[in-house]
């Protein structure tokens, strides 16, 4: 274990290797894989999910990343790492993306990750999601309709870009423990999440299938 504890975040779209990758940094770091929805939030997050309000399902989101933000601080507090596979960024660019019109400002206390941006070419990515057991659910297609605002709105969060594009997962993984984590990705903004107050600001488009309040 580090003589500093680690706090570590992947993001990035579907299909790019989060859900692979964070078990296995979390076992690399010998840090504590946190579940950012904890279990007391996932009979809610289901049937949330089955409504069309976007901006319910953000609240739901954030509230359950503060809940999971509690747990993150006393690991960190007790000298343990932590990996977590997404974190704010994602509900907030997600969100944004499919038009949510809430404005968000994330306290300064709140602990800040190491991001890593994962990326992945399409027809890759494509390929991943088409050999998942798992269905996506109506959500997840609407993301896949919005791909492009999501890149976009993730670019306002520091975040090391890794591109796991024709990569196995050993190899993503050595990419990973291989950055610099002194710098973030030179096109993203260089205060950590929680540093500043980030604006969710009004967003008036609104995707195909979602029903404004």
């Amino acid at each position: 274990m580090p003589d500093h504890p680690r706090f570590e975040s992947l993001e990035g779209l579907r299909g790019t290797g989060k859900s692979t990758m964070a078990p296995m940094l979390a076992a690399a770091r010998q840090a504590v894989l946190v579940a950012t929805v904890p279990s007391l939030y996932q009979p809610l997050r289901h049937a949330v999910d089955e409504r069309t309000n976007v901006e319910a399902r953000m609240c739901l989101y954030l509230s359950a990343l503060f809940t999971a933000a509690e747990e993150i601080q006393h690991h960190l507090d007790a000298g343990a790492s932590v990996v977590v596979e997404s974190y704010f960024a994602r509900c907030l660019a997600t969100h944004r993306a499919l038009g949510a019109r809430l404005g968000v400002t994330l306290p300064n206390l709140l602990p800040t990750p190491v991001t890593y941006h994962l990326v992945c070419d399409d027809v890759e990515r494509q390929h991943r999601l088409a050999g998942r057991n798992k269905p996506g659910s109506r959500w997840d297609a609407l993301i896949e309709t919005a791909t492009d605002r999501v890149t976009d709105a993730y670019a306002a969060f520091p975040m090391h870009h890794v591109d796991t594009t024709g990569r196995s997962p050993d190899e993503v993984l050595r990419v990973i423990m291989d950055t610099d984590t002194q710098g973030a990705h030179p096109h993203a903004d260089t205060e950590p999440v929680g540093a500043h107050p980030h604006l969710l600001p009004a967003v008036p488009r609104c995707v195909a299938g979602t029903r404004r309040p």
